[in-house]
Formats: C-alpha cells, structure tokens, sequence
C-alpha cells in the first residue's frame, strides 16, 4: 500500500500541475506593440534650402500600414514596374516626396535643429501626407539631421 501511494501520489502531482498550467492559469500578456505598423525608409535623402538661407539634409521615414509600401500587381503580373533610381516601392512617393520637401523648405534652419520645431515639423509633415495623398502614414521619422 504505501508503494504503490509512493507512486500514485507524484503522478496525481504531475496531473493536477498539468491541469492548472494548461487549463486554469491565466494565458501570459502579449505585449504591446511600440510600434505599429512598419516602418518606410524613403531610400533618398532630401537636401534643400530653408526658409532663412541654409542648407539641410534630411533622411525621413514613415510609420505604415504592414505592406502599404509595395504597390498592387497590375493585371495578375508578378512583378509591377520597376521605380525609377532612388525611389522606393510605395506607389504615391513622389508626392509624399514633394509634400516633405515644400514643407522642409518653408521654415528655417533653427526650427529644424531644434527637437520642439522637429517635432512640429513632423506634425505638419503627417497632416498634409494625410490630407493630400491616399498613404496612410501613422508617423514621421526623421533618421538623420543636417542643418548648415
């Protein structure tokens, strides 16, 4: 008798564990996501004067919808036209493109090196993109900064 509660009591151990671990315990919290979407690297740099003179060169990116950025095979071909040299696949780049650059190009140099005006810039940047495109952008990144 006391063999066989020497076996019997581990295993009814194992169970019950087995039990609670895979029916009764709370499922683990996904964590959130810090970023939503995926994130757009437009593939050239935009360098273009401001608004007092100087120069600056700007990399931007864009938060996204996941797969907004390849455009939609036309007529059942695998493969859509190839953009031109320095584009990337999103089909409206080159008017997200020109929205970035008449922005950039519409206030000065000492708002661009400063994190308040970069941050006001971004805004004004994603609304326009918003109003006068069909992206839909999430975020404004800027990746890389020169004012001179």
């Amino acid at each position: 008798m006391k063999k066989k509660l020497m076996i019997v009591l581990p295993v009814l151990l194992i169970v019950f564990g087995g039990v609670y671990k895979f029916a009764l315990a709370k499922p683990a919290p996904v964590p959130k996501k810090k970023i939503d979407g995926e994130v757009y690297v437009l593939p050239k740099d935009f360098l273009v004067n401001t608004s007092d003179g100087k120069f600056a060169k700007v990399d931007v990116a864009l938060v996204i919808d996941e797969g907004s950025a390849a455009p939609p095979a036309a007529g059942g071909e695998a493969a859509a036209a190839t953009p031109p040299e320095g584009f990337g696949t999103m089909p409206q780049e080159a008017a997200v493109r020109d929205i970035i650059t008449n922005t950039i190009s519409d206030v000065p140099g000492s708002r661009i090196i400063k994190r308040s005006g970069r941050e006001k810039l971004k805004k004004r940047i994603l609304k326009a993109i918003l109003k006068k495109t069909d992206v839909k952008a999430h975020d404004v990144l800027f990746t890389d900064v020169a004012v001179q």
